[in-house]
């Protein structure tokens, strides 16, 4: 009998990629677990399934956890969190899922990556980690469902980008409203004419806070604080139980050190929408002029207030500010030469004149990118090898909106912005903004 040799087997990873080669190739069909595939338990036999682990597993990890272990195609293997008690507590939660106790924990992403045999990830950190573990993953080969905003700089999300792409992964972005019906209606209308030429747009994002006073306490057990600062500054751990009883696990936003706020967290949702309504995703302003009011008190500072203008080089202006100086609030709102249109979530869809809405798109009008569940077309492209709905890029030039306005706001004065060299012209003060130093032994 003739023995294979050993680089005549698939490993089980190959073995999914070359199926996804396949259903890539059969016509852009949808893949479908056939019968013959599913093992036993009615789940699909391992070299068909996406076989994942969770970087990241606070509420919202978690969140992204559960949505994923709701597909028969998916299995976890692994969940990896600096705070042993959110892993512990994710761990529970696959195991029970699968009526095992076989799921792993980690504490550093790295012996994750090093020990797992993996497919894909599903990341959910602080920002100021996104560019080092999202990056590290595409070079590990992996396929990356990633939480916005996508990097805490512009120059982070840059490399996230160009990482995807040299190592050939697929990238989703939790900017998830792309994915909901009314989100895309509102923008097919736009992009189809139905208000006209578009003037401006206004975008709504939360109002920011004072935030809680410092109140330094020993660091929990179980926690690495100095694993969760990671490439950011050291300072003490601070516990902000004062302010309603919330820990620095959901306070983080508040500190410009690991985010922008709630200007960058946002971003990624609203000023997606307004891009995708404009069919400007793939670039980005030329100039850029607003104000912020930062905080007085507290440990908190980034911008509790906050408004700047971007102007495009089509003419276009998008207006960011927090909700509470918006007319329309929360949300986006197009305005046209024949109207405005307005869309947040809750399934709020309105526009000036209840005729827009009854617009039906025709045939050979612009029909955006359809996905009815975010999470299933992430799935859907790594069978199949297809640029998801939230590709890193889209998500790049997004965020990359909301930190040129924070950038403008710091230095309180316009930039002028070159969104194909992504560089800020003339202003040496501006483009030291652009990145963040990084607290060895951390880099990119």
């Amino acid at each position: 009998m003739m023995i294979p040799r050993e680089d005549q087997f698939l490993t089980r990873r190959e073995l999914l990629r070359t199926g996804s080669m396949i259903a890539a190739a059969g016509l852009g069909l949808p893949y479908v677990v056939r019968a013959a595939a599913l093992g036993r338990s009615g789940r699909p036999a391992a070299s068909d399934r996406i076989v994942m682990a969770a970087i990241g597993t606070g509420s919202q990890g978690t969140s992204n956890l559960r949505a994923f272990l709701g597909f028969p195609e998916v299995q976890f293997v692994a969940v990896c969190d600096v705070d042993k008690r959110h892993s512990a507590a994710a761990k529970r939660l696959v195991d029970e899922r699968y009526g095992n106790q076989d799921c792993r924990t980690y504490v550093d992403f790295r012996e994750l990556l090093a020990k797992e045999d993996l497919d894909a990830v599903s990341i959910a950190l602080p920002d100021h980690w996104h560019a080092i573990v999202s990056v590290a993953c595409a070079k590990a080969g992996l396929d990356i469902y990633g939480e916005k905003p996508l990097a805490r700089t512009i120059v982070e999300g840059r490399a996230i980008c160009d990482a995807v792409k040299r190592y050939g992964r697929v990238w989703q972005t939790g900017s998830w409203q792309r994915s909901e019906a009314h989100f895309r209606r509102a923008c097919e209308l736009v992009i189809n004419g139905r208000i006209g030429k578009v003037k401006y747009v206004e975008v709504g994002l939360p109002d920011g806070s004072d935030g809680p006073d410092v109140n330094l306490l020993p660091v929990p057990e179980g926690l690495d604080w100095d694993m969760w600062l990671g490439p950011a500054p050291y300072r003490p751990y601070q516990d902000f139980t004062t302010n309603g009883g919330r820990t620095i696990h959901y306070q983080w936003r508040g500190i410009m050190d690991y985010s922008g706020g709630q200007l960058t967290d946002w971003a990624g949702h609203h000023v997606d929408i307004a891009h995708w309504g404009l069919g400007l995703e793939y670039t980005g302003p030329v100039e850029v002029e607003g104000q912020g009011i930062y905080p007085k008190r507290g440990i908190y500072d980034v911008p509790k207030a906050y408004k700047f203008r971007c102007r495009y080089a089509n003419g276009i202006e998008i207006i960011v500010a927090n909700a509470s100086q918006q007319p329309h609030g929360m949300g986006t709102t197009w305005y046209g030469e024949l109207g405005w249109i307005h869309v947040d979530r809750g399934n709020t869809l309105v526009a000036s004149d209840e005729k827009i809405l009854r617009e039906r798109i025709g045939p050979d009008e612009i029909h955006l990118y359809r996905s009815d569940d975010h999470f299933a077309n992430f799935l859907h492209c790594v069978r199949t090898r297809q640029v998801s709905i939230t590709p890193a890029e889209v998500a790049h030039r997004s965020i990359s909106v909301g930190l040129l306005g924070e950038i403008a706001m710091l230095v309180g004065r316009p930039i002028r912005w070159d969104p194909e060299k992504e560089q800020i012209i003339g202003d040496r003060e501006a483009s030291r903004l652009l990145s963040r130093p990084m607290r060895g032994p951390w880099h990119l």
